[in-house]
């Protein structure tokens, strides 16, 4: 299944918009599910929304926290495939500080592990219940500058899937590789997203 094929599309292409946003899915979830969770709840209307579909649901089939190899290719293809849409939408017009990118879980812990191994000014970055992936975390694997990219951070302190050190250890990498960091921990809050950070997402999106 080539890019085109996997990957959904919402609103008017540029130059109708200057503003686009990446969605990523979770684990047994598809593309549809997460642009019907935020497109009315976020300052979105505006934007060109692009959200890829995983090969059957799934953008990769051990934890995040499995040794990479385990993960692998489905892994590669992934990032591949965001690599392929961020350059689709600079090549129609976007400008890249336009681009944003937003991932739930599984999704989230693909969107930054992908802004991680290619650093850059982008419009922002938002990673709902994920962390970077491995069972170590090779910095070696992480190039390039965020100059300033504000990527937001959102996890519960009791996350079943995502332990907590792991989203702290992933802001220390990326404050590093200087991006703005806003990492908020909620308090028993579980594998969900609240209200707090739509508001604090749609903050950066305005």
């Amino acid at each position: 299944m080539d890019i085109y094929e996997r990957t959904i599309y919402f609103g008017e292409m540029y130059p109708k918009t200057t503003k686009a946003i990446i969605m990523i899915h979770g684990r047994g979830s598809e593309a549809a599910d997460i642009v019907n969770s935020f497109e009315g709840v976020l300052p979105i209307y505006d934007y060109y929304i692009v959200a890829p579909n995983a090969d059957n649901n799934s953008w990769y089939p051990q934890s995040f926290l499995a040794p990479q190899v385990q993960n692998e290719p489905m892994l590669s293809d992934a990032l591949n495939l965001l690599k392929s849409l961020i350059n689709d939408l600079t090549s129609t017009g976007y400008k890249q500080e336009d681009i944003f990118i937003l991932g739930f879980s599984q999704g989230a812990c693909l969107a930054l592990e992908f802004v991680a191994r290619n650093a850059s000014r982008l419009g922002g970055v938002f990673a709902l219940s994920g962390g970077l992936i491995g069972d170590t975390l090779n910095t070696a694997n992480y190039k390039g500058n965020f100059m300033g990219t504000p990527v937001f951070l959102g996890c519960s302190d009791v996350d079943s899937h995502i332990p907590l050190q792991r989203v702290k250890d992933s802001a220390v990498i990326l404050r590093e590789m200087s991006a703005h960091v806003i990492e908020k921990i909620y308090p028993g809050m579980g594998h969900t997203i609240n209200r707090d950070e739509i508001e604090e997402i749609s903050e950066i999106l305005k």
